[in-house]
């Protein structure tokens, strides 16, 4: 060693550039990661990420299907319950209606003219009607519910051929004026159109 220092004294005396002589080999220093193993680790750590995002995002679609699932059974739960409770309402109606007689129209009251009077508007005449009326039913059966023609059998106030005709407009066509003339309102109407065109024929021929 002494005289390799004395060599190396005298040549950086002399300007000589001389190479140290290489020393006892040193114990390595520890390696660092390699590059690739670095971007191989990024590489997974970033692939995790994405996994828990992915995974995230499925859960809650998981989830938000289930509470749909879960609104759409409580509203078919409703509807059948609103359903039920509407059959149940319409069959205690249906009872009530059935327990409770029907309430029937009044009647119509008075003399048979009276009567006659009152129906007059439901067939869509005028008052102004009703004294072509009185004059027809006047020479037909003065009004008589029991009228009968000895001859031809025709029957009632208006003089119904054959009486059981009536019938049509109720059961009590023999005895109720108001059947009587209920009947014999349509009949005119259905031949003639009115009470007076009807007189006026009656006039003319000596039936109506």
């Amino acid at each position: 060693m002494a005289g390799v220092s004395a060599v190396t004294t005298l040549a950086v005396a002399s300007g000589v550039a001389v190479a140290a002589p290489a020393g006892p080999a040193s114990r390595a220093a520890p390696s660092r990661p390699a590059a690739g193993t670095a971007a191989v680790a990024g590489d997974v750590a970033h692939q995790l990420a994405l996994v828990k995002i992915h995974i995230g995002a499925t859960e809650r679609h998981r989830l938000a299907a289930a509470a749909r699932r879960a609104a759409a059974r409580r509203e078919a739960r409703r509807r059948a319950a609103a359903r039920r409770a509407a059959e149940r309402a319409a069959a205690r109606q249906a009872q009530q209606s059935a327990g409770s007689p029907a309430s029937a129209p009044a009647a119509p009251s008075g003399s048979p003219q009276q009567i006659a009077a009152a129906m007059l508007g439901s067939f869509g005449w005028s008052s102004g009607e009703f004294g072509c009326l009185q004059s027809l039913w006047n020479s037909e059966s003065g009004w008589n519910p029991s009228a009968t023609n000895p001859i031809s059998g025709a029957y009632g106030i208006p003089q119904a051929l054959p009486g059981s005709k009536m019938a049509s407009a109720g059961p009590d066509w023999q005895t109720n004026p108001a059947t009587q003339i209920k009947w014999g309102l349509g009949y005119i109407q259905q031949v003639y159109g009115s009470p007076c065109a009807a007189w006026s024929h009656e006039q003319s021929t000596g039936w109506y």
